[in-house]
């Protein structure tokens, strides 16, 4: 399954949309206003589906993921010399980014690749593609893409 994400020029807050290869809608991410990053992940009908929180008083960066209301585990920036490597502890999924910051491969407990996630150059808005390979997992890659994209977003801010 292969997801397009693209933030939108004119907002606000952080807003995204994500199209499948058809250039359907599948998610609407709507930034809130709060103490850090607060994205609201809703389905194109704008069923709320799940919500990314940044924590702000932590050393390394660190973001609590919630489904349908429910806290479900948290994506953590880890301590690395030259490449960017998160974790997300309720999957046990591990993400490996490039040098750039601009590509990160996720793999599962087993090291077998879960989803890839690329940066594409020369837009006028961050857009990622999120190549993933099981379909059912699409909400918790996206839930990883938005939490690297807020990491990278504040530490510009800096």
């Amino acid at each position: 399954m292969r997801l397009l994400f693209r933030q939108r020029i004119f907002s606000w807050f952080d807003s995204y949309d994500i199209y499948d290869d058809d250039g359907n809608t599948v998610f609407v991410v709507k930034g809130q206003l709060a103490w850090g990053h607060c994205l609201k992940i809703c389905d194109a009908s704008g069923r709320e589906l799940g919500m990314v929180k940044e924590k702000i008083i932590t050393l390394l960066p660190r973001f609590t993921l919630y489904e349908s209301g429910r806290r479900i585990g948290q994506v953590k920036k880890n301590l690395t010399l030259f490449s960017p490597s998160f974790t997300m502890d309720f999957k046990g999924w591990k993400a490996k980014g490039n040098f750039m910051e601009w590509d990160y491969t996720i793999r599962d407990r087993k090291g077998s690749p879960v989803a890839i996630v690329s940066k594409e150059l020369l837009r006028l808005t961050d857009t990622y593609v999120l190549d993933i390979v099981n379909p059912a997992d699409a909400l918790y890659v996206l839930m990883f893409a938005l939490a690297m994209d807020a990491e990278k977003c504040s530490r510009s801010k800096d």
